[in-house]
């Protein structure tokens, strides 16, 4: 199978997507003549032309409130945000209008449209460049939100965010955009709400989700050489969430660890901790651990970035303790 970026997983599924319904269009910041910030859209002007790539303003209010009515008019437009620090200008066009189009028209008017661009901690761009908004936005009625791991996770999970007809919140990560993964050449599309276990095991579940994946399985790397088995679950969603699969999962290992970026206070992790101890609490030989980043700003500095973020040896230390090695 052949192998390609993050990016050009995303480039390929939006463009696969607008040939097919004349109705898409991309907009956003520098995403047409400078081939986007991050050269996810790198092409599409060309081929697709100024009338359906669309270069905007640095207005997110503006740009998001056009989208939004445009959806509502029967057309399809994928918004792209230079990060996602930046959709809090346009938040409320998400939350107010998009999210909630569809209740307050009485399901008169339903709003298929998907924001996308980069979330959290991408090195040293300071703390204001550097949230986390995916339990901000997984807590509204009406949105889903699509947080992928990997190059065929991103392009079955775009596919199926342009054609769903709900507004769907598509976070990605600078620090991904040059991973590279196996990508088939053949159409598909993954469902949103279905979480994939990406490695089998028996003795504890780590679960996580978007840039994470990669100390998850680094640590369930590091715990096989100590003849641990981890089993460790990609949610792909965060809004709906695969509760069976992370259920499913603790029936079989006892032990849970939740490995996610953002910052404690009603996070993910609490959401998969509340659910397992209502739903699974019979089935635990131990408290859900969870690994998040310090509760604090992210500084700039690298050395601090270190230790504020999650981290394989802050995970495999949370594996030591729910399975009572220390």
């Amino acid at each position: 199978m052949r192998v390609i970026q993050f990016r050009e997983a995303l480039r390929e599924a939006m463009s696969e997507e607008m040939r097919r319904d004349p109705n898409i269009f991309l907009m956003g910041e520098e995403v047409a003549e400078y081939n986007g910030a991050y050269k996810v859209s790198q092409g599409m002007l060309d081929e697709f032309g100024p009338d359906r790539v669309i270069d905007t303003p640095i207005a997110e209010l503006g740009f998001a409130g056009l989208g939004v009515g445009a959806a509502m008019n029967g057309l399809r437009p994928i918004i792209e945000f230079m990060t996602f620090n930046f959709s809090l200008v346009a938040i409320d066009q998400i939350i107010n209008s998009a999210a909630k189009m569809l209740a307050m028209s009485g399901g008169a008017y339903s709003v298929p449209i998907v924001f996308r661009g980069p979330t959290g901690n991408a090195g040293q761009l300071g703390a204001t460049h550097s949230s986390n908004f995916e339990n901000w936005f997984a807590n509204t009625p009406g949105l889903k939100v699509v947080v992928p791991s990997n190059p065929y996770d991103a392009k079955g999970l775009m596919k199926a965010s342009i054609r769903d007809n709900d507004p769907v919140i598509f976070m990605e990560s600078e620090l991904m955009y040059s991973d590279k993964g196996e990508v088939p050449e053949g159409e598909y599309l993954l469902p949103i709400g279905v979480a994939d276990i990406k490695r089998k095991g028996k003795d504890v579940t780590i679960v996580s989700f978007g840039k994470m994946m990669k100390v998850a399985l680094e640590a369930a790397e590091e715990l096989a050489k100590e003849g641990i088995e981890a089993e460790v679950i990609d949610l792909r969603t965060v809004r709906p969430i695969d509760y069976k699969a992370v259920v499913d999962s603790v029936k079989k290992t006892n032990r849970c660890v939740v490995v996610e970026e953002a910052n404690p206070l009603a996070a993910i992790s609490s959401e998969i901790a509340y659910h397992l101890q209502r739903n699974a609490f019979d089935y635990l030989d131990a408290p859900v651990i969870r690994v998040n980043s310090m509760d604090v700003p992210l500084s700039y500095a690298p050395t601090y970035i270190d230790v504020t973020i999650p981290n394989v040896k802050r995970t495999l230390d949370a594996v030591n303790q729910v399975m009572y090695r220390k």
